[in-house]
């Protein structure tokens, strides 16, 4: 989905500033299967405005700069439903962490060890944060989408408690036959010590 489709998505559910509609991707019902940050949303805001898609409301703020706060139109609704009913792109996953853990022998043990505990600290907050939502009033549609990425996060977080010390264990193993200490020949004061060879 281009910039412009998220931002009406997000209007469809309701009037939003350009700070409530990165809150949707960033902690809202978005969060777990899209992103969007102001560099995105707002260039995409304007677009949709001056398409007339969108309206937009300044309301004074004492102290403070007006807030803009969005509102999709009748033209907007029905660019977003045409949006919907066009084939969906692949799904596309990243994550730095998880290419880190591939290359677990070259790493530390230390770092490896923080790159795996931040990476699970991250889904079990995100289990936390799903679990903790009141999904009652929500459609169908909603709350299977809701439910589908907290099965997700909880079968992530299943699968590296169970599997900790299969990616720990290779940094362990990596560091034990580059450790020059039980290895004489290694060890260059171990050299020195080995006795000379007598002539024949």
């Amino acid at each position: 989905m281009d910039s412009k489709t998220l931002c009406l998505g997000v209007l469809m559910l309701g009037d939003a500033t350009g700070y409530e509609i990165k809150k949707h991707f960033e902690e809202g019902p978005f969060a777990h299967f899209h992103a969007a940050g102001f560099g995105s949303i707002y260039p995409a805001l304007n677009a949709l405005l001056a398409g007339g898609l969108v309206t937009c409301t300044e309301l004074s703020q004492q102290g403070r700069p007006d807030k803009k706060v969005y509102s999709i139109t009748e033209q907007g609704r029905s660019a977003f439903r045409r949006a919907l009913h066009k084939p969906p792109a692949e799904d596309t996953f990243r994550s730095e962490a998880i290419f880190m853990m591939f290359f677990a022998e070259l790493l530390d043990r230390d770092h490896l060890s923080n790159v795996f505990e931040g990476h699970l600290s991250h889904y079990r907050q995100c289990v936390e944060r799903m679990a903790g939502q009141d999904m009652s009033g929500a459609g169908s549609g909603r709350q299977f989408v809701h439910g589908m990425g907290l099965a997700i996060y909880r079968a992530v977080v299943g699968y590296m408690e169970r599997h900790r010390g299969m990616v720990l264990a290779e940094a362990d193993l990596t560091r034990h036959s580059s450790d020059p200490a039980g290895d004489p020949a290694g060890d260059p004061a171990a050299t020195k010590r080995q006795p000379a060879e007598s002539g024949s």
